[in-house]
């Protein structure tokens, strides 16, 4: 069906509200690793207390940067069940991975969450110090981001991790990593499972952020119930095999819409 002239000048200007927001992203970024964290790190010396703080501020900046996104029309989102986040303590939360703002989009309600990130962004200009600051977790191989993740967890606070390691390819099967499963046997911690779903699809791994739909897109962050961990885990059975038993649970679980 052909577009109208409303529609297509809509269009257009979510193409420049894209661009307007990404650039207010940007400068923030700057504005948080050159200024904001300096300065908190000038004023608050300990390092935990500093910690909890750059999580506070990141958690404040980016609800601003997606309230810019809906006001300025680029998208609509909504979140159902995040109550729930209240009761997370000592949790892993799991998530679908569609697009590039969906650990924004968490994180803006979550005022203490660490986050499971790439060594490429601990490399990036806009965000290395923001994840240095906030004290985040670089993915690496072996025992230590075990070690890493559990004195995290037992210190109280909600672990972030995409299991896909990265965004979702359209028209593929979704093939997930064992590492969230390893990290959640071995630390014994219970999870919860969030599940994103954005219509039409925007920001994708195939699309660039000028790639607007001819409808502004709706992300929906369902919350799902939290899981025990103890499910999985049974008297004698191998550490293998129970992380084998939560992969296969999380590859028909994760990707589900409806909330159990």
């Amino acid at each position: 069906m052909m577009m109208t002239a409303s529609q297509k000048l809509n269009k257009y200007w979510r193409v420049l509200a894209t661009g307007i927001s990404f650039v207010f992203f940007g400068m923030g970024g700057v504005v948080l690793t050159f200024i904001i964290f300096p300065v908190l790190t000038l004023c608050i010396k300990n390092k935990t207390r500093r910690e909890l703080k750059a999580r506070k501020i990141i958690q404040q900046s980016f609800a601003l940067f997606c309230g810019t996104m809906r006001f300025l029309g680029a998208i609509e989102y909504r979140f159902v069940g995040d109550k729930s986040f209240q009761e997370d303590e000592n949790c892993i939360i799991l998530a679908n991975h569609p697009s590039l703002i969906d650990y924004v989009l968490i994180v803006s309600r979550l005022p203490q969450c660490v986050c499971l990130v790439k060594k490429s962004i601990w490399h990036n200009f806009f965000m290395k110090g923001v994840v240095q600051a906030a004290g985040y977790i670089q993915q690496q191989n072996g025992q230590s981001l075990i070690e890493d993740c559990d004195a995290w967890l037992k210190a109280g606070n909600v672990i972030l991790i995409f299991p896909e390691g990265t965004r979702t390819t359209l028209g593929e099967i979704s093939k997930l990593h064992r590492g969230a499963a390893q990290i959640a046997i071995k630390t014994k911690t219970d999870f919860r499972l969030l599940h994103i779903s954005v219509n039409p699809p925007i920001l994708t791994k195939q699309k660039k952020w000028y790639h607007v739909s001819d409808k502004k897109p709706l992300f929906e962050i369902k919350i799902k119930s939290k899981v025990r961990i103890s499910d999985f885990i049974e008297s004698g059975t191998l550490p293998s095999i129970s992380v084998r038993n939560l992969s296969k649970y999380l590859e028909e679980h994760l990707f589900l819409s409806e909330i159990h």
